[in-house]
């Protein structure tokens, strides 16, 4: 399928032009000065265009032909000993299938015999690598990326299915957790559960550092110690995916570990629910991401407001950035090959200056084949809260005394993963989130 991928960009070029496109794939990484290798993923991009997940590779397209070079590595025996078995030529035609398939080292002369006007590079790192051999031709960085990115926000049906495959995996894993929850375990010991599963069916990859975190550590938004005992009466945020195929899941739940919520866990979690159920069942094209954003922030504050931690009209609140004191972060992301995947900000878009809206990673009306998160969250976050009760503007509105005996709280996040469709959406989460739900489940866990 990554024949429609190559032409979805090649379409966004003019072919009448003598050009060429170059890109450079990952090499392996190593921790610091050791022969520590860390595992290889390839950069998104290229395995975008190829599907070629191993190191030291570099394409060319033809603007003007259409047609993929792909340059791959010339291993010999010593690498054998050490990497295992080498490919030949006819395996790398065979998997791949490039109009033409050259060894590394031809790169140059592959170049020179192309002679084209102008070169498309991604970055300047790699247009200063083919700069070592191709001096004399003009480089433009900015196209490519522009083309890219526009090619990987609409996701193909073969794409979409990946995702939907890296979140049914994802669905089994973060269940398997609720049911392990309980007081006294690691928050380690939840991430090895996570794992187990994923390894389980295949998953080899997770798709970013995963969040385990209970109690106080629920505020730490990349929280990824992962170490703390699990007490009893703390709530529990699992923020974590795997990758399939190199695509991304990116799911949030928050439990309470004992299995019951609180009265004042309730509260809140019930506000955070109230506003993601909205907010999704409000997807559609052509609706903008930051008009979601503030319809979940409004539904969120309504919910302080009835349990009494925050005081005031929902106007007043929000015209005024309450809401960015216990909603720090943005609503969401695209999703794709990369976790915060690329095409939240279309060229000329610039982010709102605005507390609680700024961290918004997509600000663009929606379209069908768009991936995207959907993830709101409270935190009652000391190092926000405490300078706002010195501030008289924002003191009328807060709660003092209730709200500094939430300071352990921690917070609440709740995501799911979404595609939009050209009648509304597609969610590809099925991981329990009401609090029934929820609570039925672990008291059959402990049963």
């Amino acid at each position: 399928m990554r024949h429609l991928h190559r032409e979805k960009l090649l379409s966004l070029f003019d072919e009448s032009q003598d050009a060429l496109i170059y890109m450079k794939g990952a090499d392996l990484s190593y921790r610091y000065d050791t022969d520590y290798e860390f595992p290889f993923r390839q950069e998104s991009n290229f395995w975008y265009l190829t599907g070629v997940n191993e190191p030291d590779c570099h394409l060319i397209f033809d603007l003007r032909s259409h047609e993929y070079h792909l340059f791959v590595p010339r291993r010999d025996a010593n690498y054998a000993v050490w990497h295992g078995r080498v490919k030949t030529r006819e395996q790398y035609q065979n998997e791949y299938e490039p109009e033409h398939l050259h060894w590394d080292a031809e790169l140059p002369k592959v170049l020179k015999e192309i002679d084209p006007d102008r070169i498309y590079c991604l970055n300047e790192e790699q247009a200063e690598y083919i700069e070592e051999f191709e001096r004399k031709t003009p480089i433009d960085l900015d196209a490519l990326e522009e083309a890219l990115t526009h090619c990987r926000v609409f996701k193909t049906e073969w794409e979409l299915d990946q995702m939907r495959e890296a979140a049914r995996i994802n669905n089994i894993a973060h269940t398997e957790v609720l049911r392990s929850l309980e007081p006294g375990k690691y928050e380690y010991e939840m991430k090895a559960v996570f794992d187990y599963h994923h390894l389980q069916h295949g998953l080899m990859q997770d798709a970013y550092n995963g969040i385990f975190a209970s109690g106080s550590n629920c505020a730490i938004l990349h929280y990824v110690e992962n170490d703390k005992q699990i007490s009893d009466g703390d709530l529990f945020l699992i923020d974590a995916g795997f990758e399939y195929q190199g695509y991304a899941s990116d799911f949030t739940r928050t439990y309470p570990a004992n299995g019951s919520f609180t009265k004042d866990q309730a509260a809140v979690y019930q506000a955070v629910l109230d506003a993601q159920k909205q907010v999704i069942k409000d997807i559609k094209p052509e609706v903008s991401m930051e008009d979601l954003h503030i319809k979940s922030a409004e539904i969120m504050m309504q919910g302080l407001v009835d349990a009494g931690l925050v005081k005031g009209s929902i106007d007043d609140l929000m015209e005024n950035d309450i809401f960015a004191l216990f909603f720090p972060h943005g609503l969401g992301h695209f999703l794709g090959l990369d976790t915060h995947d690329v095409g939240g900000y279309p060229k000329g878009v610039e982010r709102i200056d605005r507390p609680g809206i700024k961290y918004l990673r997509a600000r663009r009306a929606l379209q069908p084949s768009m991936v995207l998160t959907i993830e709101p969250g409270i935190y009652f976050i000391p190092a926000l809260l405490k300078p706002a009760f010195e501030d008289e503007n924002t003191a009328q509105f807060l709660n003092k005394s209730k709200l500094e005996n939430l300071f352990d709280f921690g917070g609440v996040r709740i995501e799911d993963n979404i595609i939009v469709t050209e009648e509304g959406h597609e969610n590809l989460t099925n991981v329990p989130k009401e609090r029934e739900e929820i609570e039925t489940i672990m008291a059959g866990s402990s049963a």
